[in-house]
């Protein structure tokens, strides 16, 4: 039986992040929205101040999703040292973050969903900071989930790009088989519901 829960969700205002905030709120959950704009609370996760404020004013929760991160599109001939670690800072230290800073605010049995993607593992041309930042992500996940305290769980979504979002990136996916979101916001809700920790949930 599902019981409802205090979450946080970063970046509810993108294509997977409404799905996501509907999907919980269908299911009974209280949702916090947390972005750059137009949430419950500002939110930018590349700052750390910003992150740990977030946290002194929601006080104790049972989730963190996170479905926020930003990195370059260019090719690697073209990337500067700054671009990398713009990725890093945007996909994957920014969530890494909210993990680390979130130990004490987060319940004892309570977890963290982090988004990575397709690119840790099907490169695409002028991906090389995302699949960098996904593969990060992938492996901070696997790792943290065996030093996390009490009963604390994390996971990562991992999907392909989305039918809702081909207008925008469909050139870039050439032969991959979209999925539509409502597909990722279920693996959101598997992740914050269920009991698995350390997985990677793939959207494929």
């Amino acid at each position: 039986m599902n019981t409802p829960q205090k979450i946080v969700l970063v970046g509810a205002h993108g294509t997977l992040g409404r799905a996501v905030h509907t999907a919980l709120r269908e299911r009974g959950h209280e949702v916090i929205t947390a972005s750059r704009k137009d949430a419950d609370i500002t939110l930018d996760i590349t700052d750390p101040e910003s992150i740990a404020a977030l946290y002194r004013q929601v006080g104790r929760i049972d989730a963190v999703a996170c479905a926020a991160g930003t990195v370059p599109w260019k090719p690697v001939t073209e990337l500067t040292l700054q671009d990398v670690r713009d990725g890093l800072e945007g996909k994957a230290v920014g969530q890494i973050e909210l993990v680390r800073q979130g130990l004490e605010s987060v319940a004892e049995d309570g977890s963290y969903t982090l988004i990575t993607g397709i690119l840790a593992r099907e490169p695409i041309r002028t991906g090389t900071v995302a699949s960098l930042a996904n593969g990060a992500v992938e492996s901070f996940v696997r790792a943290a989930a065996i030093e996390l305290p009490g009963r604390q769980r994390i996971n990562a979504v991992s999907p392909t790009v989305f039918e809702e979002s081909l207008d925008a990136y469909g050139d870039f996916f050439p032969g991959f088989d979209p999925v539509p979101v409502r597909r990722a916001a279920a693996a959101y809700v598997r992740s914050i519901e269920g009991a698995q920790t350390g997985q990677i949930h793939r959207v494929e």
